[in-house]
């Protein structure tokens, strides 16, 4: 699915609200980390970044960890614990977030591998005032999901090995937005 800016008119204020890419993974069944791998002549990582932008999110975020480098756009974490999974690169990127100030409101998290999220979808999701959002594709539970900043504590002391926020999502109830007709689930381990 091509990506389309949206006109001027159609990008929402979201408001103090931040991006957080996860891009720490080293890659290991896809043969190296993902952040810097070319994808239609862009970096994941800058296309990440650059989604987000368009999306009116002011503030974007990545955390790395195997793979480090200069991300423009973006202030980036470092992920020394990475290998762990997941949870410890949400941990890191949401510790980071508590102590901004002026205080971020809400946060998306998106993977650095999903090749099949668009703007129109992050715009989408972003019009829904939820405070624990999860995006879904046919039914199926996805990526990009949005926390407010109520739930980090209590999510940073759940979080453990390879799992993200799923759960925690689950147990409180997230709301669920279909993105079905704006995005893909695809990331490059599902790509055909």
């Amino acid at each position: 699915m091509a990506d389309k800016s949206p006109p001027a008119s159609q990008v929402i204020d979201p408001g103090n609200i931040a991006g957080l890419v996860l891009a720490a993974g080293s890659g290991t069944r896809f043969g190296g980390p993902k952040a810097p791998f070319v994808y239609e002549q862009e970096r994941l990582v800058d296309r990440s970044v650059r989604l987000l932008h368009e999306s009116g999110i002011p503030n974007v975020y990545v955390v790395l960890g195997a793979w480090i480098g200069l991300v423009p756009n973006a202030a980036v974490i470092n992920n020394p614990d990475f290998e762990s999974g997941m949870a410890s690169s949400v941990r890191a990127g949401l510790e980071h977030l508590l102590n901004k100030t002026p205080a971020i409101d809400r946060v998306v998290i998106t993977l650095v591998d999903h090749i099949g999220l668009t703007t129109p979808a992050l715009i989408e999701l972003l019009s829904h005032e939820g405070r624990l959002i999860q995006s879904t594709y046919e039914k199926q539970i996805g990526h990009p999901v949005v926390i407010g900043n109520e739930h980090w504590q209590p999510l940073i002391e759940e979080l453990t090995g390879d799992i993200g926020a799923k759960n925690y999502l689950r147990a409180h109830g997230a709301w669920q937005v279909d993105l079905s007709e704006l995005a893909t689930e695809t990331d490059l381990d599902l790509r055909p």
